[in-house]
């Protein structure tokens, strides 16, 4: 299997990744206003930076009767202030019945912000059917048809992360053309010498589902050094399109990890890690069985313990409301950050290195060469300290 080897270009400009930043709409700027001399100017009081807002008053009964404590979305606030309150609550009965209903809210705020939706009224039926979506399609077994390997599928996907940020493509037609990878695999009889062929398909059709420019088929066939020709290349995409009877849905991982993130109020660093210890995972074999809310979970965790920033009171209450969000047992992910671990320790010294170059770089932190994922036996100690 020829591969074209895209490592030799790292020194050429890449495009900028989609960070954290410019994942969340433009932040709206207020229009300055002449005041009356001597009157204080309208909204200096607030914030600029929180993209939305907790409650301004706590009622410690609601109309209900049951005792909960609602709250009130008020621009005039300052979150931190409401999540220390929360943060004295923890050991009490009364927060543990309210995190269900903070979970919501934050849930719907988070998908506005992210762009996600534009009206959030049918936010949480679109989280809970995001939830219910990643049951869909799930892989009881890693093991792969003979004579694919492990090692195999990571070359592949590996210089299909090349080709994909040659291309400029965003993050979600990563992640959904790997996913048709691992279905495509599983269902359809291919030879060896046409697996380069499939990715590259795979990589293409997620492109047509998420993109708005698509490059030429000519292009693919370069790319491949004219291995194949446009027509072979048609043929498969039509073989794969009928073999997954046109279903190319996918809720990505990226996605539950942007939310969970914007619900724990995680800075960009950690986002950031997060996002690459992510798609180590994709690398890794292993990972199929695993749904996408867990591996989304697991780097968080994970970002959080290798970065190890001070803990804040408002910042331990924000990852409580995230942590509710069903990502599986303690063992699935201890399972999972224990592989994202030992695949980030050797991602300098790997064949396969397009995500450790990718998160190298100044826009993303250089945080592939974090000193704490140089080391895998400390990172593992790391993890039993917390288990």
């Amino acid at each position: 299997m020829l591969l074209l080897d895209l490592h030799k270009k790292t020194e050429e400009r890449r495009a900028p990744l989609r960070t954290w930043a410019n994942v969340c709409p433009p932040k709206q700027r207020c229009q300055q206003r002449q005041q009356p001399e001597g009157e204080e100017p309208r909204g200096s009081h607030c914030k600029s930076e929180p993209q939305h807002r907790w409650a301004k008053r706590f009622h410690t009964q609601n109309t209900n009767g049951n005792g909960r404590l609602h709250m009130f979305v008020s621009d005039g606030c300052a979150e931190e202030a409401v999540l220390v309150y929360l943060h004295g609550l923890q050991g009490l009965h009364s927060l543990r019945a309210l995190v269900p209903g903070l979970l919501r809210c934050e849930i719907e705020q988070a998908m506005v912000k992210l762009g996600l939706i534009y009206d959030k009224s049918y936010a949480w039926d679109i989280f809970s059917d995001m939830m219910r979506s990643q049951l869909r399609y799930t892989f009881s077994s890693a093991d792969l048809p003979q004579p694919f390997t492990h090692n195999t599928r990571a070359i592949l996907v590996d210089w299909l992360i090349q080709v994909h940020d040659v291309f400029h493509f965003s993050e979600e037609t990563l992640y959904l053309s790997i996913h048709l990878l691992n279905r495509a695999l599983r269902q359809m009889k291919v030879s060896t010498s046409n697996l380069q062929l499939l990715g590259l398909v795979c990589l293409f059709l997620a492109g047509k589902k998420e993109e708005s420019l698509l490059p030429e088929v000519s292009e693919l066939c370069y790319l491949m050094e004219n291995s194949y020709t446009k027509r072979q290349l048609l043929r498969m995409e039509r073989r794969v399109l009928c073999e997954l009877k046109f279903d190319l849905s996918h809720c990505p991982p990226l996605h539950f990890l942007l939310l969970t993130a914007s619900v724990a109020r995680c800075c960009a660093k950690v986002v950031c890690m997060a996002r690459y210890l992510l798609e180590l995972s994709l690398l890794e074999g292993q990972c199929v069985v695993f749904l996408p809310a867990q591996l989304a979970g697991a780097s968080l965790c994970l970002a959080r313990r290798v970065l190890q920033e001070p803990p804040t009171p408002e910042g331990e209450t924000a990852w409580c409301i995230a942590s509710s969000i069903n990502m599986g047992s303690e063992t699935t992910l201890l399972k999972i950050m224990h592989i994202q671990a030992r695949a980030a320790a050797r991602a300098h010294s790997r064949e396969t290195r397009a995500t450790f170059i990718k998160f190298s770089t100044a826009e993303t932190m250089h945080v592939s060469s974090h000193p704490a994922l140089q080391s895998d036996p400390s990172l593992l100690g790391l993890l039993s300290e917390h288990a």
